[in-house]
């Protein structure tokens, strides 16, 4: 596989990777694509693995995804802006402590939003709450699991 290819699925990935913070885009699948199309151009037991894998954590994470129970939207104060934010915090954290600081990141940046938006620490706060209660939890769970993928796939190409 040359440079161009193996630049082009992670830039597919990259793109999953914020669609899963914007609504009706599939994320999850974009990041699925693009291992999938990497696999059947590698061939190796390694890339064959993690198509596995990955397919197997994308399915259970639907399935986690849809038992969550629905929150309104409307009334938390959801915005282009804080999508932004959280996306950015996430990616931030993802490069700062791979993987798992994609988490904080994601919360700090809502809270970042909020606590611009609203001036104070205490009504910051009390709104975040309110975010991750409504949508946080869902994207977060579809989130971590495209950055577990993402990160092994990354992991793989290098190793390879």
């Amino acid at each position: 596989m040359g440079a161009w290819q193996l630049l082009l699925a992670g830039l597919v990935m990259l793109l999953g990777l914020f669609g899963v913070l914007v609504p009706g885009v599939p994320g999850a699948w974009l990041v699925w694509a693009a291992v999938m199309w990497w696999s059947l151009h590698v061939r190796t037991g390694a890339a064959w693995w993690l198509l596995v894998g990955s397919s197997a954590l994308l399915l259970v994470t639907q399935v986690v995804v849809w038992q969550l129970p629905a929150r309104r939207l409307r009334g938390v104060g959801l915005t282009r802006r804080m999508v932004a934010y959280a996306g950015a915090g996430a990616l931030l954290g993802f490069l700062l402590l791979p993987v798992v600081g994609a988490v904080p990141g994601y919360v700090g940046g809502i809270y970042l939003s909020e606590r611009l938006r609203l001036g104070g620490h205490g009504p910051a706060m009390a709104s975040t709450r309110g975010v991750m209660r409504a949508v946080g939890t869902s994207v977060l769970v579809e989130l971590f699991a495209c950055l577990l993928i993402v990160g092994a796939w990354t992991g793989v190409v290098l190793a390879g």
